[in-house]
């Protein structure tokens, strides 16, 4: 126990610059199971660690534990908690719940025999926490902290405090907004950057090995995340990582199923599940004409998740459709619920079609553009930055 106590308090101590995330304030702390997924490298850790600052600054009723460490091959979670609770333990927060086996039956165990303790833990997005899971359904509040927002990293790189909008707010009064936001600063002279290297906080350490980082982590996913989770041998990791590439040389595209399956040499139903698996990781999007997202039906289009992963997996796909196409779906999709317009790119909320493009977009009446390289629209004309404040 005090050799964790020490851990903890290291880690508190650090300086390191970190962003403060949203999410913090987002969340309902009184629930008694939290789970926090997440990307590898979003951030998840620095988020636990900020809420002990935040919520217990001087306390000692408060532990966190990386189930990396090699103790717990030997001692059940439900077992420390137990006694981390009889010495006055309210809060444990447990980082990598993925690492360690038994992890729902134990967390189960934890909500029903220790009553008085909260459990907070983090996890790879691939993991099922209550899906087709009867030990947590019904009992984990689940939250997803996804990379940082355009108007977060537009925080951290001006030291300005800005708001963020809910999506309604932003078409109905999106000139007032971008006026208020453009007489302070000038976001088109970050949006560039934002693209390339602004999606993921490691950008605070050093920017030159930020594709490097992000290659390791998408890479770290592949081999470890999705093939322990979903029971995929290790023998067949290359074409999902054949098919990841693929994607991301192509997109935005409407996929083949049987061109695929014969590119990466597999069969069409298991194109299908990698794609699935795919998504469940944040690495792809998927968009579908009813919006249901039933991963059974073949999408009908298939996009990188962010617009990072475009310039670490496929530089050469850069183009302007297929960067604006993907903040669009990263940002707004976080959200709200959107599928294929036939009108448009984009249907957000079975209420408003949007299409994605350059200044020169003429929506006409029905229609929104989300038009890039303009600071401040007018009528169904939307600055594409601005749906970067949506979180």
């Amino acid at each position: 126990m005090e050799f964790f106590q020490h851990t903890q308090k290291s880690l508190l101590g650090s300086t390191k610059s970190t962003i403060k995330r949203e999410l913090l304030n987002d969340i309902d702390w009184n629930e008694k199971l939290i789970c926090i997924k997440g990307f590898r490298g979003v951030g998840k850790t620095t988020f636990l660690l900020d809420y002990i600052r935040k919520m217990y600054p001087e306390s000692n009723d408060v532990l966190y534990i990386n189930l990396n460490n090699f103790y717990f091959t030997k001692r059940k979670i439900s077992s420390f908690a137990d006694e981390f609770a009889k010495r006055g333990g309210k809060v444990l927060l447990l980082d990598q719940i993925q690492k360690y086996p038994n992890w729902s039956e134990d967390l189960k165990k934890c909500v029903t025999e220790i009553p008085d303790l909260k459990i907070i833990f983090t996890s790879s997005p691939v993991l099922r926490i209550a899906e087709n899971n009867p030990d947590l359904n019904g009992i984990a509040n689940i939250n997803h902290l996804e990379g940082l927002s355009f108007r977060e990293y537009l925080k951290h790189q001006t030291g300005n405090n800005y708001n963020y909008y809910s999506f309604d707010e932003i078409i109905d009064n999106h000139v007032e907004i971008a006026k208020k936001i453009v007489a302070e600063i000038r976001p088109l002279a970050f949006f560039d950057d934002y693209l390339k290297h602004g999606y993921f906080p490691y950008f605070i350490d050093d920017r030159n090995f930020y594709v490097d980082r992000l290659l390791k982590h998408i890479n770290l996913a592949l081999e470890i995340d999705v093939p322990y989770i979903n029971q995929i041998e290790l023998k067949y990791l290359s074409k999902l990582r054949k098919l990841l590439h693929i994607i991301a040389t192509e997109a935005p595209f409407t996929p083949n199923i049987s061109k695929l399956a014969a590119a990466v040499q597999t069969s069409r139903a298991t194109v299908m599940n990698y794609l699935k698996y795919l998504k469940n990781a944040k690495l792809i999007h998927l968009l579908y004409s009813n919006g249901d997202e039933d991963l059974m039906k073949k999408p009908d289009k298939v996009y990188l998740h962010n617009t990072n992963l475009i310039y670490a997996i496929a530089p050469n796909n850069t183009g302007n459709l297929n960067l604006r196409q993907t903040f669009f779906y990263n940002q707004v999709g976080y959200k709200n619920k959107l599928k294929i317009s036939r009108n448009a790119d984009f249907c957000v909320n079975n209420k408003h079609n949007f299409i994605v493009g350059g200044r020169k977009l003429d929506p006409g009446s029905d229609i929104i553009a989300a038009s890039d390289v303009i600071e401040i629209g007018e009528g169904n004309k939307i600055p594409l930055w601005l749906f970067g404040f949506l979180y």
